[in-house]
């Protein structure tokens, strides 16, 4: 039976369930997330916050973590949170953008 292998784009699609329970709109269009990488069954995300002090962060991560893991070929999930660069609202996506409605 071949190996389910799961690509970065699967990893950003599910990550778009995740909500900062503030704004309600995923932290992939909120521009947190800043890279996704996948080795083999590995997945590693590093991801920030709209604010350094964010009491809602773990709860993000963790959720974060929860939902890359779900996916069928994840073995393990690192989720790294950094604050260099720092977030921005120009990292917002046009979807983002539309839903915070500041297109």
């Amino acid at each position: 039976m071949a190996e389910t292998t799961v690509a970065a784009n699967d990893v950003m699609e599910v990550l778009k369930t995740v909500y900062d329970p503030e704004i309600p709109v995923n932290i992939v269009d909120l521009g947190l997330v800043y890279d996704v990488q996948v080795t083999q069954g590995d997945v590693y995300v590093q991801m920030t916050l709209t604010a350094p002090g964010c009491g809602m962060g773990p709860f993000i991560a963790q959720q974060a973590e929860w939902a890359v893991a779900e996916l069928d070929g994840v073995d393990d999930v690192e989720v790294e949170m950094v604050f260099d660069p720092p977030w921005s609202p120009d990292l917002i996506t046009e979807d983002g953008r539309k839903l915070l409605g500041i297109d």
